[in-house]
């Protein structure tokens, strides 16, 4: 037997910052108890950040410290062990099996043990082989060929399929994914989720399925603390558009006490963008541009991290239906959208990336940067205009508009509208679209700022025709050190294709790039998956997504978090100095 050994998470917490004593000073100078104001861009609507709204709305920033798992994202956005929640160990054998044991003290906030039901039904959620359960993705959980554990158990023995080790494994079951499967059973009306699960109770799962996509919704008004029990150092108090996520410990937590006795998340919905220019936070976690203006300095060590770090792209990601629907329509919106101004304009300094399964922290992904893209790189509104020719039927005059929005010949032309959207407010994106729309006029395309706060990803190919994320489908923080989970958003059929654009080669190359582990390998597996998209065009990426990341020094151990948790990734080290 295996045994991986990696220290506790909290013993590199000690990385982060100088332990000094909490003081009883009040940060941000509010009344009651000391208090950690964090402004995210994240809308927190749901405690599950594994279905597809969840994870768009960045809600793995709010729950990475009241949900953990066997592992977490650390400050690079790599994985690491949480050994408080328990261990896995690899078992030795043809196929890759691990084994995960339960710390026997781990427990929710309502007293319910931590254990196999919790594991199996996220796997059950997110395998893609049950029927009702709307995941983010299948990536990694797919490749699962069985989990073995019986109702109760503190331990599970995971088997994946031959051929399959997933190489991501360690980050599997890992923060917000093992929502707490006793509520989900109650809800659902069944003793445990187990029974139904290994007995394939197609009824009781159509529950189940039901309860694990929308039992966890989030609104502001009173919370029912039943209904969102907490197995990590904080727990939920209460919730409000004034008042915002309020966070206090949990008693029931096993491991080391958080350090501050309040954290305070203000995310999207609540008075957050108030918040920024006035300077009343204590640390910041946002998409840069969310405001008019910049948000208020910090005289802390802190700042946003550089471009060349960054793990999330942001993407403008193509419907693979309605006026997108043909691919010569993609391509002639790609070839007038102005990428290599809207880097310079928006994208803080970045270079336009051409890459959508590399990030620009990959250290190899530089020297392949430059290989794609280049046709892309300015607008060019003449090829443009013969796509759409090509695409439309529409005759040469009508597609050579002057400034009036009319051909040379006088003639009215045909525009085809392009409805791009965001979460809004966010005033740079605003920009962006404004700019893509001033840029793609001349090749017939009128684009249509669709924007809206309550906007949701299934909304592309009906509501919109485009999306600005900021990679892994994501409005919020975005990305991994390992990208193989955010490769699927390219996968045919995978949940996190928003586009619904399917491309065997490219399938198969997500498929393969999932699986290896040997460098040239997967680098080879690069080039084959972006000359295919490049080809297909699901989507068009544009540059590293600058992030606006600050904290007040009167705030210690804190550290930026470049993955898509945030750098909430450690809340519970924060402390307020003396």
């Amino acid at each position: 037997m295996i045994v991986r050994h990696e220290a506790p998470i909290r013993i590199l917490s000690l990385l982060v910052g100088l332990v000094v004593a909490a003081g009883l000073l009040t940060a941000c100078g509010d009344d009651g108890p000391p208090t950690i104001d964090y402004v995210v861009d994240a809308r927190i609507s749901t405690y599950n950040a594994n279905t597809v709204s969840g994870n768009a709305d960045g809600a793995l920033m709010a729950t990475t410290r009241l949900l953990p798992g066997f592992s977490l994202l650390g400050p690079a956005g790599q994985v690491i062990p949480d050994r408080d929640v328990g261990t896995v160990t690899e078992v030795p054998g043809r196929v890759l099996t691990l084994r995960y044991d339960f710390s026997p003290q781990a427990v929710f906030s309502d007293g319910v043990a931590l254990d196999c039901d919790d594991l199996l039904l996220a796997w059950a959620a997110m395998s893609g082989r049950l029927p009702g359960f709307t995941p983010v993705t299948t990536a990694g959980y797919r490749d699962i060929d069985r989990v073995d554990c019986a109702a109760g158990d503190k331990s599970a023995t995971v088997t994946f399929a031959p051929g399959r080790d997933y190489r991501d494994w360690l980050g599997l079951f890992g923060a917000g994914t093992m929502l707490p499967a006793h509520v989900v059973a109650r809800d659902a009306g069944v003793p445990d989720v187990v029974g139904p699960i290994r007995g394939a109770d197609r009824p009781a799962l159509t529950r189940i399925a039901q309860a694990w996509n929308t039992g966890f919704d989030l609104a502001f008004g009173p919370v029912d603390h039943a209904d969102f029990p907490a197995s990590g150092p904080y727990r939920i108090d209460r919730y409000s558009r004034s008042g915002g996520l309020v966070l206090v410990p949990n008693d029931k937590w096993w491991g080391d006490r958080p350090e501050t006795s309040r954290v305070v998340i203000w995310g999207r919905g609540t008075d957050a963008t108030r918040r920024l220019p006035d300077g009343k936070f204590d640390v910041v976690d946002v998409t840069t541009g969310i405001i008019d203006g910049d948000v208020a300095g910090s005289p802390g060590a802190s700042g946003t991290a550089s471009p060349a770090r960054a793990l999330g792209v942001e993407e403008l990601v193509l419907a693979g239906r309605g006026v997108f629907g043909d691919l010569r329509m993609r391509q002639a919106f790609a070839s007038c959208v102005p990428r290599a101004d809207l880097a310079r304009d928006f994208g803080g300094g970045a270079p336009v990336w051409n890459l959508r399964v590399q990030s620009p922290a990959d250290n190899l992904a530089g020297q392949m940067n430059g290989e794609f893209g280049q046709n892309y790189q300015q607008p060019d509104v003449e090829r443009a205009r013969g796509l759409v020719r090509a695409a439309t039927g529409q005759g040469a005059a009508d597609q050579d508009p002057g400034v009036d929005g009319t051909s040379a010949t006088g003639a009215t032309l045909q525009p085809r509208t392009v409805r791009i959207g965001y979460l809004a407010p966010t005033p740079r994106w605003q920009r962006m679209t404004a700019a893509i729309a001033a840029s793609c006029r001349a090749a017939g395309f009128v684009v249509v700022d669709a924007s809206a706060p309550d906007l949701r990803p299934g909304a592309l190919g009906k509501e919109v025709d485009a999306l600005i994320v900021a990679g892994g489908a994501s409005f919020a923080a975005a990305g991994a050190a390992d990208p193989s989970r955010d490769a699927y958003a390219l996968r045919g059929g995978d949940p996190l294709n928003l586009s619904g654009t399917r491309e065997p080669q490219v399938s198969r190359g997500v498929d393969q790039f999932a699986v290896t582990v040997s460098a040239p390998d997967r680098l080879r597996l690069t080039r084959s998956i972006e000359n295919a998209t490049w080809s297909t065009m699901p989507s068009i990426p544009l540059f590293a997504a600058p992030r606006t990341r600050q904290w007040k020094d009167r705030v210690g151990n804190v550290a930026a978090g470049l993955g898509r948790n945030g750098t909430g990734w450690n809340m519970d080290r924060w402390m307020i100095r003396g």
